[in-house]
């Protein structure tokens, strides 16, 4: 039998890969997707991308949303506090293990680690250790497709936001940036995909710069 999990879910290629995993491995039984939403923006937190395109993402996969309010300007101590009800939620539903799709940053896992130990929570990481350049790469020739919504433009190029991530794109990356983004130097939303039940429609609007990093609007169709 398979046993219920919660995934920790942005929306972007390393979360759908983790669900990739998940399923394919065939002892999970992912019920619930948490997502971190920013109020006042409703928006997707660091990712931009609407509410209501998480909201169609979610419905084509199939898998309901937990949703966990935070400001715009949340400090770490809020954040924490409003997780805390998402993982007391998850307690008491039965829930045991959460999984992430965190690749390499060890001291972010050992955060999570410490922070789900305090409510009895276990943690997974079915993307850990992956090659970032076999992930990608992978997850292309799946058949998923991702556009990218976030770009640090102290890394990137104001060219690299609203860009779909494909082949062009990962030939295009400037050397010491990691293809799946894992050091924050872009984020994703995935719109279509083996998991889906059909794609999630939207047109690409203008870059926007806010808080020191470049957002493409994605407006729902």
């Amino acid at each position: 039998m398979s046993v219920s999990i919660y995934v920790c879910f942005s929306g972007g290629k390393d979360s759908l890969m983790m669900l990739h995993e998940l399923k394919s491995a065939g002892e999970w039984d992912v019920v619930k997707l948490i997502t971190t939403i920013t109020a006042g923006y409703d928006r997707i937190s660091m990712h931009g991308v609407r509410r209501e395109l998480l909201h169609r993402q979610a419905a084509a996969l199939k898998i309901p949303l937990l949703e966990v309010a935070i400001s715009p300007q949340a400090d770490n101590d809020e954040y924490e506090s409003a997780m805390s009800h998402a993982w007391n939620q998850a307690v008491q539903s039965g829930i045991d293990t959460i999984a992430f799709g965190d690749i390499f940053l060890q001291d972010l896992k050992e955060y999570r680690e410490r922070q789900l130990a305090a409510h009895a929570l276990k943690c997974l990481f079915p993307l850990w250790q992956r090659s970032t350049p076999e992930l990608v790469r992978t997850f292309i020739d799946l058949g998923y497709r991702a556009i990218t919504t976030c770009v640090d433009p102290r890394k990137l190029d104001a060219s690299f936001a609203g860009r779909i991530i494909d082949d062009e794109f990962l030939n295009d990356l400037p050397e010491g940036v990691d293809p799946c983004g894992e050091n924050g130097e872009f984020h994703s939303f995935v719109f279509d995909g083996p998991l889906f039940r059909e794609p999630v429609s939207f047109s690409r609007g203008e870059v926007i710069d806010r808080d020191n990093f470049l957002f493409c609007e994605l407006n729902p169709q």
